[in-house]
């Protein structure tokens, strides 16, 4: 590990020393606010903690075996043991070095709030939006295993199945870190493309299609970016689609355009006009918020940019191939030949992989920040 990183634990040891005796204090205990805050920073200290302590163990593991091969010249049996605990112990020390190099990303204030997946059918006519199905199957199912609750917020259903646009609101309780939904999905944002034979195929000829996906943090209503109701220009009409009797006879989908901007957002799924406007006032508030936050990485992407990316839909992150069975990202140079498994869900090699490369990413600017 290198040198930054054990200094960085270091202190976060020292702070939770800190932590310990704030607890205590009569003046905290009594402020439920802070007490709360202070709660929240011990618990993810104390795994911090924990699992640096679990490394410098194995660490000294590590070289009581590595002195006992030393010893072991004329033993067969000890050093065939000693080198099984090296084995071990490096593998371990590996492991733990990972998740504390997560466990130390500097967070972002929205990582733990729900989030909003846009998925939008791109180049390629019918199999973009078949793609775009496909996707929101992936995304869904991806939440299931995380026990996350989903909730479609608008969609536009293409006429040979999958979508033209779709998108969803998925809400689900933090880690221990405090990593939420929007934290685990948010490098999902950008040009997705597939490259496979479609279903109206006849020659078996293989396709190149394309789709999109936004992934924005349902911004929190206490620090909102406040809207002048004056620009806003809100529509009612009746919705299309599936949904029974009640979905065509009302007015009851909705539709927000931010005048300044041209931002607009919609929702329809909702039996209620009222159920349906809240809704788009949030998705509303997320595009303006992710709005502001795109033009602040662009300037900050002049200075340095990420390997990550900018999380612009025009960015091509990955390719699903299907003949080879294959998925890339093509940021971070990962190649799985997992796809089927993927596209059922099973996302988070994936998504751990662009974690641990923003986190490397991230630590190595601090780094430079610090050094003199």
């Amino acid at each position: 590990m290198k040198l930054f990183l054990r200094q960085t634990l270091e202190r976060q040891i020292f702070r939770l020393h800190e932590l310990d005796a704030l607890l205590s204090a009569s003046d905290v205990v009594s402020n439920m606010e802070r007490f709360r805050k202070l709660t929240r920073e011990h618990s993810e200290a104390s795994i911090v903690a924990g699992q640096y302590l679990q490394l410098t163990a194995r660490e000294s593991d590590l070289a009581s075996a590595q002195a006992m091969l030393a010893e072991a010249k004329d033993d067969a049996d000890l050093a065939a043991m000693a080198e099984e605990e090296i084995a071990a112990a490096q593998a371990d020390i590996a492991r733990l070095d990972e998740a504390l190099q997560l466990m130390l990303i500097p967070k972002d204030p929205d990582d733990a709030r729900p989030a909003f997946v846009e998925i939008r059918a791109g180049t390629g006519g019918d199999e973009s939006a078949l793609f775009a199905g496909d996707l929101f199957r992936m995304y869904t199912r991806y939440a299931e295993r995380k026990r996350w609750a989903v909730e479609i917020i608008s969609e536009s259903a293409s006429e040979l199945g999958g979508y033209k646009e779709v998108v969803l609101r998925i809400d689900g309780p933090p880690d221990a870190m405090g990593v939420g939904v929007y934290g685990k999905l948010r490098f999902e944002s950008g040009g997705h493309r597939v490259q496979r034979v479609p279903a109206t195929e006849t020659q078996g000829r293989i396709h190149t299609s394309a789709c999109t996906v936004a992934v924005l943090p349902e911004p929190d209503e206490a620090v909102a970016i406040q809207i002048n109701p004056a620009d806003l220009r809100i529509d009612t009409y009746r919705a299309s689609g599936a949904g029974g009797q009640h979905i065509n006879k009302t007015d009851s989908a909705v539709r927000i355009t931010h005048l300044p901007t041209g931002i607009v957002a919609e929702c329809q799924e909702g039996r209620s006009q009222h159920g349906n406007k809240a809704q788009a006032m949030k998705v509303l508030t997320a595009r303006i918020h992710e709005k502001d936050r795109s033009e602040r990485a662009a300037k900050d992407a002049a200075m340095r940019k990420g390997l990550i990316g900018s999380g612009d839909r025009s960015d091509r992150i990955r390719t699903y191939n299907f003949p080879q069975g294959r998925l890339t990202d093509h940021r971070i140079n990962l190649t799985l030949y997992k796809l089927l498994s993927i596209m059922e869900g099973d996302l988070d090699d994936v998504l751990t992989a662009l974690q641990v490369a923003r986190g490397a990413e991230l630590l190595a600017a601090l780094e430079a920040d610090v050094s003199p």
